[in-house]
């Protein structure tokens, strides 16, 4: 019985563990993008049917894997947005008594421009694959990894932001409402516009506001190698306070940065209708997510706050 009893708790701790050899599959990362940047859903302004369309997918996909919802749904209405739209919130638990406590925000906008008054070459639809279907579908698969591997001690948010191209108003919306409940956030990773390589050979992405925080080093630490590093013209153009994550920074003062590897020369479809799925570079992707989960593993599981900002 004695034995029967050790050998039950081992199992449970391996079945805790990080899996090592988990796999993100290129079909999936396919399947996503390709859904979220699909015509039919017409550029996924913020209020219009085709973004609720996508706020479902989304939603199903929290449900499918068991993360619940923050609030009472899934669906978080905007109060600084004239049309009803919603942010799409998952949290999963973490595992560990203490550091449960504790939340890492992972979030990207799933709102796009919508159609154009006039079309160009014969397109008027502003797909928005890139810009942020691909950040959406990095998100959705660290839903996927979380939720079978339970590695997480950590607690964490899953956010799909709505109406960032009107502001960042979703995270505007959703940041105080957190604070007001007293959430007690860590830091936040935000994913915008990963959808083609960097032409750059000495890093693979590149993280907003990069001396805001050593984040950009601990997750080169994490990942085991150089994976991301400093663009100056992230700095240039204040890619910092041009996505999610600065809501988050603004409203709680901590770690809370944008990963991207849109670096200006690698993507001329920057709010074009030509910014489609068949310019996305799903083996980029897939590859690129791949080396992700080391480093928001580490992010979720580490017993001291190592992730800080710089005075």
């Amino acid at each position: 019985m004695k034995k029967a009893f050790v050998l039950l708790l081992a199992g449970l701790a391996l079945s805790c563990a990080p899996k090592k050899d988990y796999t993100v599959k290129q079909e999936s990362v396919e399947k996503t993008i390709k859904f979220l940047s699909d015509d039919a859903l017409k550029g996924r302004l913020a209020g219009s049917e085709g973004l609720q369309t996508a706020a479902q997918y989304l939603a199903d996909n929290f449900k499918k894997n068991g993360v619940k919802p923050y609030f009472t749904t899934y669906f978080d209405t905007l109060s600084n947005y004239k049309e009803t739209t919603y942010n799409v919130i998952g949290y999963l638990e973490g595992t560990d008594p203490e550091l449960k406590k504790e939340f890492v925000v992972f979030g990207a906008h799933y709102d796009h421009i919508g159609v154009a008054d006039k079309p160009v070459d014969g397109d008027s639809i502003y797909n928005g694959a890139n810009d942020d279907a691909s950040g959406c579908t990095a998100v959705y698969e660290l839903v996927n990894y979380f939720a079978k591997t339970k590695s997480n001690k950590r607690s964490i948010l899953f956010c799909y932001f709505s109406a960032e191209e009107a502001g960042l108003l979703g995270s505007r919306h959703l940041a105080p409402k957190l604070k007001e409940k007293g959430f007690n956030i860590y830091a936040m990773l935000n994913f915008e516009m990963v959808g083609v390589p960097m032409k750059s050979e000495s890093m693979q992405a590149y993280v907003t506001g990069w001396g805001m925080s050593n984040m950009g080093d601990k997750i080169n630490e994490y990942a085991g190698k150089t994976f991301v590093g400093n663009l100056p013209a992230e700095g240039q153009y204040q890619l910092f306070r041009r996505s999610d994550n600065y809501s988050f920074y603004q409203e709680f003062n901590v770690p809370s940065q944008t990963i991207c590897t849109f670096d200006f020369t690698n993507f001329d479809y920057y709010h074009h209708v030509k910014d489609e799925f068949a310019n996305m570079d799903v083996v980029h992707m897939t590859a690129f997510i791949q080396q992700v989960l080391p480093v928001v593993n580490k992010m979720v599981n580490t017993p001291t706050k190592e992730i800080v900002l710089k005075k």
